[in-house]
């Protein structure tokens, strides 16, 4: 599998200033390749809690002095700026990655795109332009990236647990989810490298066990759902198929699909998210819950369901600057 180097260009503005969301962000560029060159843009007193994060991922920084009403523009321009200087000037680079929806950043991936680069755009989706998700050549909502539920238990549990086996299992998982070949599989030396850019400080014997496959095996015996097999002598990992655990999730019901959605929605909302692309929220639920179909409700479309929640003071719906449907949580 070829290496991919990136370049991370975030506006802090757009992270909402929460560390859990920006070490998110961090992660998920991590599973797909190496950082080489962090900056953050528009720091002030109100981030001070990313600090921690900004000096571990080495993160150059530039902060925001207030002087008229042309702070943004001066921060988006640095950013243009510095973006290019690193195309142009460090070739070891070949993808970049831009927190940040606004469309004035489209040219800027028209000309990164057409010096043979691959560009990552990450942003809210109560403030990502449709041209921008469009020029990308990926896109994901920051949303998708952000706190699980499973993170959030870990959150609360102390750093020492940070070597457990069960703090592996959602890694693990997510690794696979994100990083595995079309047919759902990935080296295990694949994953040690994935894991050692997530976890410097990574080594199997810091669990117990002399190997990394016998990691894995006890990940698994953990609760993580994977398989593990051999293939022209190299073991490789996949994430296990639905129809091998047909009783591992419950199903969403005419009954209870109201409590199902106020769960979610107060994840997101607890990440920082008060406003979410409808999407996103059907996207994590049917994380959850394969099976979910808005149809099986007596629901023609996933915004009726949307509506009828808004009815029962759940959440309220609004239109995004660029006119697409947002759902704010209530």
């Amino acid at each position: 599998m070829t290496n991919t180097n990136y370049a991370v260009f975030v506006d802090l503005e757009n992270t909402g200033g929460k560390a859990e969301t920006f070490n998110s962000v961090i992660e998920t560029v991590k599973i797909k390749g190496d950082i080489l060159l962090g900056r953050a843009y528009g720091y002030s007193d109100r981030f001070t809690q990313l600090k921690e994060s900004l000096l571990s991922n080495t993160f150059y920084v530039t902060p925001s002095i207030k002087f008229g009403n042309s702070q943004k523009n001066n921060m988006d321009i640095q950013l243009v700026i510095d973006a290019l200087e690193t195309a142009y000037t460090n070739h070891l680079i070949d993808c970049f990655c831009i927190v940040s929806g606004d469309s004035d950043y489209t040219p800027l991936v028209a000309k990164l795109k057409s010096m043979g680069k691959f560009v990552l755009g990450i942003s809210r989706s109560a403030v990502a332009s449709k041209v921008f998700i469009s020029a990308c050549s990926e896109f994901i909502f920051l949303e998708a990236v952000s706190q699980t539920k499973k993170k959030k238990k870990e959150e609360e549990r102390s750093d020492e647990t940070d070597n457990t086996l069960e703090s592996l299992v959602p890694v693990v998982e997510k690794i696979l989810d994100e990083h595995a070949d079309a047919d759902g599989e990935l080296y295990a030396s694949e994953m040690k490298k994935t894991l050692t850019r997530l976890r410097p400080d990574f080594d199997e014997r810091n669990f117990g066990v002399s190997s990394f496959g016998k990691l894995l095996q006890a990940v698994k015996k953990h609760g993580a759902a994977i398989e593990l097999f051999t293939e022209d002598s190299a073991l490789k990992v996949c994430l296990t198929s639905d129809e091998e655990t047909p009783n591992r999730y419950n199903q969403v019901t005419r009954e209870n699909y109201i409590n199902v959605f106020k769960q979610e929605l107060e994840t997101f909302k607890s990440s920082g998210f008060d406003s979410v692309n409808p999407s996103i929220i059907k996207a994590s639920v049917q994380k959850i819950y394969p099976d979910f179909d808005e149809r099986n409700l007596g629901f023609k479309r996933f915004s009726d369901l949307m509506r009828q929640l808004e009815n029962s003071g759940v959440v309220r719906i609004e239109l995004s600057e660029a006119g697409t449907m947002l759902v704010r949580i209530l």
